[in-house]
């Protein structure tokens, strides 16, 4: 009698490399969650899954549907798109120029993109087909690639959500520190890249006392940011499991109070979220930058020469 093969879906379709599952992508360009709470309606994601480990990201229910949970297998069992450029560049010939999201799915400068460098032929594919895109990521190795995205036009948004390091080690285990990633926005900034920070997500009764945004905005001004966008946590499914689960054992009279707080959909009440944005904003006025989204930049014409791959 045949033995049925109980192995998660995505290691029956993929090449297995330690931590990394070696897929061939069937499409690139993804819709973006409502909840990722980002301007861009569409997201390209070289890598899905996340070292970084940061406990309320809202990328972790995907990882579901490829037979692993969203807790842990999302930060320690990555899966990488390894036909990303290929793929992209044959979207992009049917593609209108809206622009895209890269790195909603997983930092796409994660270290995985040390071993496998799909960032910079994703780049250059956008480049050359005039798409404006904007780079989301914690990860100083996108200075690599500063130069591509200078030439490229692209924005790049520095998720920086607080400044205090005893909560980064407990909610962003694998991430930079906050100072490296405010000295990440320094260093584009000064190579001539334009960068924002993607203030998020702020955390309920844990990062949003009126002194915490304060510290956080005026650090971020401080390194040359040129606005910030800020996002109220979100729980969406897979999300919310992992986050209240930590934070019964880490804050457990806090659980309550975040059931009042969200509803079912993992959305924060309005009124909550419109204070700590509107308090944001007011300190981002204070400090010479804009806040919330930017507009969406215009199609460049496309390059007519593919950028060098530096």
């Amino acid at each position: 009698m045949d033995v049925a093969d109980e192995r998660p879906a995505i290691e029956r379709r993929a090449l297995a490399r330690g931590a990394f599952y070696e897929t061939q992508a069937r499409t690139m360009i993804e819709k973006v969650p409502a909840s990722a709470g980002i301007t861009e309606r569409w997201a390209v994601s070289p890598y899905r899954g996340c070292a970084h480990a940061c406990r309320g990201c809202g990328a972790r229910r995907p990882h579901r549907g490829l037979g692993l949970d969203a807790g842990r297998d999302f930060d320690t069992r990555i899966v990488v798109k390894a036909n990303a450029a290929p793929r992209l560049r044959a979207e992009l010939t049917r593609w209108q120029g809206e622009p895209v999201a890269i790195g909603v799915g997983g930092d796409c400068y994660q270290e995985a993109e040390l071993t496998y460098h799909l960032m910079p032929p994703l780049i250059a594919a956008l480049a050359e087909a005039g798409v404006p895109f904007t780079v989301y990521t914690k990860s100083p190795l996108v200075l690599r690639d500063a130069a591509l995205l200078r030439s490229a036009g692209a924005r790049v948004a520095v998720s920086i959500a607080f400044v205090d390091e005893q909560i980064r080690r407990a909610v962003e285990p694998g991430a930079p520190t906050a100072q490296r990633r405010l000295e990440l926005v320094a260093a584009l900034a000064e190579a001539g890249v334009e960068c924002r920070v993607l203030m998020a997500p702020v955390l309920p009764l844990l990062s949003d006392a009126a002194d915490q945004l304060a510290a956080t905005v005026r650090r971020i001004a401080a390194a040359g940011a040129t606005g910030v966008e800020p996002v109220v946590l979100r729980l969406p499914h897979g999300t919310r499991q992992w986050y209240l689960t930590w934070l019964e054992q880490a804050h457990p009279a806090l659980v309550e109070r975040y059931a009042e707080l969200y509803d079912k959909a993992g959305m924060p009440a309005l009124g909550y979220e419109s204070r700590i944005t509107g308090q944001i904003a007011q300190l981002a006025q204070a400090y010479g930058m804009s806040c919330g989204p930017a507009p969406s930049p215009a199609p460049r014409p496309p390059q007519a020469d593919q950028l060098a791959l530096v």
